[in-house]
């Protein structure tokens, strides 16, 4: 794993340990490696749908359903698939969309209401409606009826790959190739690049306790606080040697302990991973700390904060990872040797996140970084003089002076 560093000159040497990567394949019971998308049931229960039917896995046994053991299911090339509250399940395929449920399924296409068969994402509001995002539009289902929308409706072109409420219980949607979609159940508000966006192509999206957007798109991770104005981006989650440090992101979602779980994959690398960010600092895992493959499709997280991760190799289990977000004290840090000749080592007592600038003594910032774990080392290439450290662990900022001989 690998912890994001800011610029160049600096240099943080770290560690966490604790999480446990848990694999599965086929050898495992998994119908098939190529995993595209899962959700979580409850009661230790998740579904997974791949690219030759889908497996159902307790914790301990696996079933996989195909066309060949139920004939109802019209296509093994599952393309969503969500659980919903009432305990049923739907999947979504390039010919229609089918429910599960006590056994039986019951499949929609076009022919009954469905705006288009090309199904892409699946979402329950709280009213119990069946939200499909599809290639040209989004189709709801109230158990009874269909109501469709597309272009002529004001979606932009691209289709809806994604699709969250809001405490509001508002939709936010990611369209293909236009953008993040605000549906009011009125009217649709687009946010694309002319608005903050970094790249109008949405993959995924996450909404936190505050309301926030967190927008995952083909050039990072875009975030809307809760009045929908645009606040920042991330474009460096999962860290790549330059000049790669394009940061697709495929899935996202956060867990109990409000930490943001972001799937990437670089597909002209052939590179692709999970990153982690505790609010403070991002952390990323990939195959060499046991993430079975780099094609990373999707991310559910169960009742348990763990983290499965879907590939085209498999799936991942991620577990026992900690957050370290405990709040940092103004004695906890310490900055030696200083005076120094232009390298510090700053040593953590706690194993907190926190946030440094280093400004000159005019207060200009004059470089930033994250720092997780116990020791950091920092090379100063300033000239000589007096510099402030302002470290800020999230809730509180304090100063450290340094000196460079």
């Amino acid at each position: 794993m690998k912890y994001l560093k800011t610029f160049i000159c600096l240099f943080i040497v770290t560690n966490l340990s604790g999480q446990t990567f848990t694999n599965y394949t086929t050898a495992d019971g998994l119908v098939d490696n190529n995993v595209s998308c899962g959700t979580f049931e409850g009661n230790g229960v998740i579904w997974f749908g791949t690219q030759n039917g889908i497996s159902k896995f307790d914790g301990t046994n696996w079933t996989n359903i195909t066309t060949t053991t139920d004939t109802a299911l019209v296509s093994n090339t599952i393309t969503a698939i969500k659980s919903m509250a009432n305990g049923d399940l739907w999947v979504g395929t390039d010919f229609g969309v089918c429910k599960y449920s006590n056994s039986t399924w019951q499949c929609f296409t076009s022919a009954d209401g469905l705006g288009d068969d090309r199904i892409k994402y699946i979402e329950q509001s709280l009213d119990g409606r069946i939200w499909i995002g599809e290639y040209d539009g989004l189709s709801i289902y109230d158990g009874t009826n269909w109501t469709s929308y597309n272009m002529s409706d004001g979606l932009p072109f691209g289709g809806i790959q994604s699709i969250k409420f809001d405490n509001n219980s508002e939709a936010w949607m990611g369209s293909g190739f236009g953008g993040l979609i605000h549906f009011d159940g009125t009217n649709f508000t687009i946010y694309n690049k002319s608005d903050g966006l970094l790249n109008n192509r949405v993959n995924g999206i996450a909404i936190d306790s505050q309301n926030n957007k967190w927008v995952g798109n083909s050039e990072g991770l875009s975030v809307f606080n809760n009045q929908n104005i645009f606040q920042n981006n991330y474009t460096q989650m999962y860290l790549l040697p330059p000049p790669d440090t394009l940061n697709p992101v495929m899935d996202l979602a956060f867990d109990s302990r409000n930490l943001l779980w972001v799937g990437i994959y670089i597909d002209y690398l052939l590179n692709g991973g999970v990153a982690m960010y505790n609010g403070f600092s991002w952390v990323d895992f990939n195959m060499s700390d046991g993430l079975i493959g780099p094609v990373i499709t999707d991310l559910i997280i169960d009742d348990q904060d763990q983290v499965w991760v879907t590939t085209s190799s498999g799936i991942s289990k991620i577990t026992n990872v900690p957050a370290n977000v405990n709040n940092l004290k103004e004695n906890d840090v310490t900055i030696y040797p200083n005076p120094s000749n232009g390298t510090f080592m700053i040593k953590n007592s706690t194993k907190s996140g926190y946030n440094i600038s280093i400004k000159n003594i005019g207060g200009e910032i004059l470089s930033s970084l994250n720092i997780k774990g116990n020791t950091s080392q920092i090379n100063l290439p300033h000239a000589s003089g007096i510099y402030i450290l302002e470290i800020n662990d999230g809730s509180q900022t304090f100063f450290k002076k340094i000196v460079r001989n």
